[in-house]
């Protein structure tokens, strides 16, 4: 997780909504950010190379764990551009990319590949592609995987006399786990149908395609307990913490800073949906082997166990974790304990059907 994933649908809502980029008119009306003039020195390489991330605690973590380092040791500055996928996009299309690397989230990159605003990857350029074991899952030809957030369960230890709920059919319990719930909705990310018909006994392994009457009818028997839908990272936990729900569904890393607190939270990561981010290099980025640079850097295990120090980001590589303690490894939605206890979200099924969710989605929770 990450705050990229913070008010969600400032990310495109499907091919329908990259199709209206074409009415986005110039670069000037796309918000501020980094000057090309100061991006490098042409697609040979440069001394500044630019990438893109989200900003807030997670940019400070990137910087600490993996810009700073990087220019260290190679001589390369970075700068960060903060900008949602519509803009950015219009700027590709006008073949003036105000950035060189990309930090999104996977399903966006395969939205960027679907108008041709991706370079295509030269995994020869990656040598910690190997050195990192990176899953081949994870590796695409325009995009590489390198870390992930879960979506999973969040309880007050406090609430159910000493029980845990321990699956999707607990969350939907709300006799045996008494108390109001939350769950997302789709400003914050996409709509939780998994859940639903894990909670109604489809094996996880079964999910997709998704049978999404099914699911609908199973979100319908829990309407009544919701008390709200949430749209931002933070807002499950101030709903836990006030004692508004007893249960909400939540991006793994954000109890972290509340049970520091002392505030009587826990997770269950049994039927997490994981959803990978990753880089990618943009179309007619003016700094390609910066780029490369940059990207190779930040894929190394040592440097994705560095950024899981400094935020809650789940490494995509398996040898990250060998490289932390075992506090800082079990605290990880992606420790190897874990892992199995979740699956990753389709990305291919959601590119096809979320739009059409969500639609319906928001007519669900009108009622």
């Amino acid at each position: 997780m990450s705050d990229s994933m913070i008010g969600r649908r400032a990310l495109l809502r499907g091919a329908g909504g990259l199709a209206a980029l074409a009415a986005v008119p110039s670069i000037a009306a796309c918000g501020t950010g980094t000057s090309r003039v100061s991006s490098g020195e042409g697609k040979g390489g440069g001394k500044t190379v630019i990438v893109r991330d989200s900003g807030g605690s997670y940019g400070a973590a990137l910087q600490k764990a993996i810009y700073t380092p990087f220019t260290q040791e190679t001589g390369i500055s970075v700068k960060v551009l903060n900008l949602d996928d519509a803009p950015l996009l219009a700027q590709i299309k006008q073949g003036r990319p105000q950035c060189d690397l990309i930090n999104n989230s996977m399903m966006s990159h395969y939205k960027y590949v679907a108008q041709d605003a991706l370079e295509t990857l030269d995994p020869d350029r990656i040598k910690s592609l190997k050195s990192a074991k990176t899953p081949e899952n994870q590796i695409t030809d325009h995009a590489i995987g390198h870390s992930f957030y879960g979506q999973c369960i969040a309880y007050r230890t406090d609430a159910f006399g000493g029980r845990k709920p321990e699956s999707w059919a607990d969350f939907w319990d709300t006799k045996a786990f008494q108390g109001a719930r939350s769950m997302v909705n789709p400003d914050g990310d996409l709509p939780e149908l998994e859940f639903a018909l894990l909670a109604d006994g489809v094996p996880m392994d079964q999910l997709y395609p998704l049978d999404v009457d099914r699911a609908f009818k199973v979100l319908t028997r829990l309407r009544p307990e919701i008390k709200k839908f949430w749209d931002s990272g933070p807002l499950p936990g101030v709903l836990l913490s006030r004692q508004e729900v007893t249960m909400s569904t939540v991006w793994d890393g954000r109890l972290a800073d509340l049970q520091k607190q002392g505030v009587p939270v826990a997770r269950q990561l049994n039927g997490m949906r994981r959803q990978f981010s990753g880089y990618a290099i943009a179309k007619g980025a003016a700094n390609v082997d910066g780029a490369y640079q940059l990207m190779d850097f930040s894929l190394r295990a040592e440097i994705q166990a560095n950024l899981a120090k400094a935020f809650p980001s789940n490494p995509a590589s398996p040898l990250a974790y060998e490289k932390l303690t075992e506090d800082e490894r079990n605290a990880l939605a992606g420790a190897p304990q874990y892992y199995d206890k979740g699956f990753d979200a389709d990305i291919d099924w959601w590119l096809k059907n979320e739009e059409a969710v969500s639609k319906r989605w928001l007519g669900w929770a009108r009622g």
